[in-house]
């Protein structure tokens, strides 16, 4: 066996766990599986799937341990590690015309500037990436450890423009890639990233041909119109989509998921939220949406929170409040009559108490950025002054930091509370959470 050059460290080991029967501790370091090093996530995975293992461990002091285990085909031990991938993340070298990182102000915090392009992370985050970053060997390093679905930000099909919107001569060959994963059964998620007069239009036409000869393969197509702010300063010229682009838009992709309805029976490809808000059309049916498997592209998630919403009040036991009870709600100002819509829904419902919805215009990144989970506490700071909020205000969690109560600004939620000298709650994007958060 090789010598590992990684550290794999355990930084967790479940109570109860196999792990914790057999001796495991935090500080131990893994160092193969059954003669096999242990380089990355994934392989750990592949790996650990077997009933029989032989794990050898570094102890703290040096010391090294062979352990023999029989379990269950795919049980897991029952360890996290220090770094969750094991390995280093893979860096985008691209320099998309599209790119929000690249449109971000300089005083946020340093982690939001790191692009990722790692499929360890697309496998078990659902980040997406772009595969220009990645080796033949890596590509097949996905067939040989099985790492599905990956998700995958597609944008076109068409070689020549994808090297333009990427600015990466190594980006043509997307679709080459798509169909030797499909060939060998791994499952994908692509997104499209649109871009008014750029893959818009006949472009898309193409797109959308192309990922639907493959739908045996592909999950999902979501399409999200460019996101952009004001830090776009010797940038790519890109145009804001308004509301008569975000129709043709729609248009064109119902007429594609009838197409597909008729061939597959699935929608397969779904347009962001955002697409129509702005266009302020209705959304389609709850059932339309292919199992929601976009969720964090912002695909169906108003439908989703709706029908959780209204499906949660029709089953309410009423609560009755002695005096009055008032209680705030953020949104982004482009979600804000559908939160104000719900407000109402729920104040008919309960005497004596008053939901109110208040939008926070982004003036943080400016430009066309209106979503909530981009919303700063900077924002609502300013947003927010002199008004009656009440006895607290909820935010959702979609506006803070992955397992961490921080904002994009690096402002903390016990720092918004002290500053706004309110009780601020944290609210899962569920319907019926928001309903038993606004009321307890």
């Amino acid at each position: 066996m090789k010598e590992s050059s990684i550290k794999n460290i355990i930084s967790k080991v479940n109570h109860d766990s196999i792990a914790e029967e057999v001796g495991l501790e935090v500080g131990d370091v893994l160092l193969s599986i059954n003669g096999e090093m242990i380089e990355d996530i994934i392989e750990y995975k592949f790996y650990l799937a077997e009933e029989y293992l032989e794990i050898e461990i570094e102890k703290p002091d040096g010391e090294q341990w062979v352990i023999e285990i029989d379990k269950d085909y795919d049980e897991d031990l029952g360890i996290e590690f220090e770094n969750p991938i094991i390995a280093e993340a893979k860096s985008c070298k691209n320099k998309c015309m599209f790119c929000f990182i690249d449109q971000l102000p300089k005083d946020m915090r340093k982690s939001l500037y790191f692009k990722d392009d790692d499929s360890r992370l697309s496998f078990l985050h659902g980040n997406y990436i772009t595969l220009t970053n990645m080796r033949d060997e890596d590509i097949d390093k996905i067939i040989q450890y099985r790492i599905s679905p990956i998700n995958i930000s597609v944008h076109t099909t068409n070689g020549q423009l994808r090297k333009k919107m990427l600015n990466n001569p190594k980006a043509g060959n997307i679709l080459g890639i798509i169909k030797k994963l499909a060939d060998n059964h791994i499952e994908m998620n692509c997104q499209i990233v649109l871009c008014h007069c750029i893959n818009d239009g006949e472009e898309l036409d193409n797109t959308l041909k192309d990922l639907g000869e493959l739908s045996h393969a592909i999950n999902s197509v979501a399409v999200v119109p460019v996101g952009l702010t004001r830090y776009r300063e010797k940038l790519y010229p890109l145009q804001p989509f308004y509301k008569t682009t975000a129709l043709n838009t729609i248009q064109q992709v119902e007429s594609w998921q009838k197409k597909f309805h008729k061939t597959i029976n699935r929608s397969l490809v779904h347009l962001s939220d955002e697409f129509y808000l702005l266009a302020e059309m209705p959304f389609p049916a709850y059932e339309d949406y292919d199992g929601f498997s976009q969720l964090e592209n912002g695909v169906g998630m108003v439908v989703k929170f709706k029908k959780e919403f209204y499906d949660h009040l029709q089953k309410l036991k009423i609560p009755k409040f002695k005096s009055a009870k008032k209680v705030t709600v953020l949104t982004g100002t482009l979600i804000h009559n559908t939160m104000n819509e719900l407000c109402q829904a729920l104040n008919s419902k309960v005497d004596n108490f008053i939901l109110q919805a208040i939008a926070i215009p982004n003036d943080y990144f400016g430009g066309q950025v209106s979503v909530t989970g981009l919303i700063t506490a900077t924002d609502i700071l300013n947003r927010l002054k002199g008004i009656d909020l009440g006895e607290k205000i909820i935010i959702p969690i979609s506006m803070l930091k992955s397992e961490e109560e921080v904002f994009l600004d690096d402002i903390t939620v016990t720092e918004l509370q002290n500053k706004l000298e309110v009780k601020v709650q944290v609210c899962e994007v569920e319907g019926s959470a928001f309903i038993d958060k606004a009321l307890e």
